[in-house]
């Protein structure tokens, strides 16, 4: 049901995010893809399929484990980042995965932190940090079961996008590493290639998430009832609802029973069933906090050294 007042700021920003992500996609996509004049090559060996697609989520679903936090301990190690600040984002996403709800206050404090690392900073650093850190920490981390699902996805001639609250720059990094189409990420506003330190609409998630993929439908030309969808979170839901074919990967508990309910195909790559209904929480708090002690662990020998 409509709100006879108009949509809320919160909804206001998430469609600017949503639209901000999109045309940023788009960018770095045509950027990383430069098009070609026509040399009467021979057409490639699989058709593309032109309104159909694949989105998947990255934290969870795509990466085991959060790409941000995976982000902060490769800037950690670079002294980019305070040890108690990784151990703060850690803390955080624990929180989330345990109770599947995310905080407003948490949200609100990650992204002013992620927004003040970020300002002056060129959105060229940020990607060549990117790169570095997803080959020393990420590449090892992408769930086998759930790349095979996107290469199924591109070996059909269909785009596979990834959607994620990760800043848009090292979301790109990822989709590229892996030989996807591109990214749908949060976008931090810029200015002749330098970060200001605000953000374009909010971070991308829930309904930012859909009005992206939506938006980026429109301009490619996407039916969406062709489209499929990935995720592992509840949160995502919006997101999932938009396509033909929602999938729940890894999905947590509340995503679980809605995906049992409306007949969608589920997943699940975790080590036993057990872990997966009950051990995974614990498992994230583990390597979670394992990674911020071994940051730590890795400061104290460098400056005792």
């Amino acid at each position: 049901m409509k709100n006879p007042l108009g949509p809320s700021e919160s909804e206001v920003r998430a469609n600017l995010a949503g639209e901000a992500s999109a045309d940023a996609a788009l960018a770095l996509h045509e950027a990383a893809n430069p098009t070609e004049p026509e040399t009467g090559e021979e057409p490639p060996a699989v058709p593309r399929d032109l309104t159909a697609a694949a989105f998947f989520d990255v934290d969870n679903t795509m990466v085991q484990g959060a790409s941000i936090i995976h982000f902060a301990r490769g800037l950690a190690a670079r002294k980019y980042l305070k040890t108690s600040d990784l151990v703060d984002f850690a803390w955080k996403q624990i929180k989330f995965r345990v109770t599947g709800r995310e905080s407003s206050d948490d949200v609100a404090e990650g992204r002013e932190k992620a927004l003040s690392f970020v300002a002056g900073r060129s959105t060229a650093e940020l990607a060549r940090l990117g790169e570095e850190i997803y080959d020393e920490v990420i590449a090892d981390k992408i769930w086998p079961g759930t790349r095979a699902l996107a290469q199924m996805h591109l070996d059909a001639g269909q785009q596979v996008w990834l959607v994620t609250a990760t800043p848009v720059e090292l979301a790109q990094v990822i989709a590229e590493k892996l030989g996807l189409t591109g990214a749908l990420g949060t976008v931090a506003e810029s200015e002749d290639g330098v970060f200001t330190g605000r953000l374009v609409g909010d971070i991308l998630h829930g309904m930012g998430k859909a009005h992206a993929v939506r938006t980026l439908a429109v301009r490619e030309g996407l039916n969406l009832k062709r489209c499929s969808a990935y995720s592992d979170s509840h949160n995502d839901v919006p997101m999932l609802s938009l396509v033909g074919t929602p999938v729940a990967i890894n999905p947590d508990a509340d995503l679980r029973e809605l995906a049992k309910n409306r007949g969608w195909e589920v997943r699940d790559f975790r080590t036993g069933r057990k872990a997966a209904k009950i051990g995974v929480p614990t498992a994230l708090v583990l390597g979670a906090v394992g990674g911020a002690l071994a940051a730590i662990l890795a400061r104290r020998k460098e400056q005792n050294a």
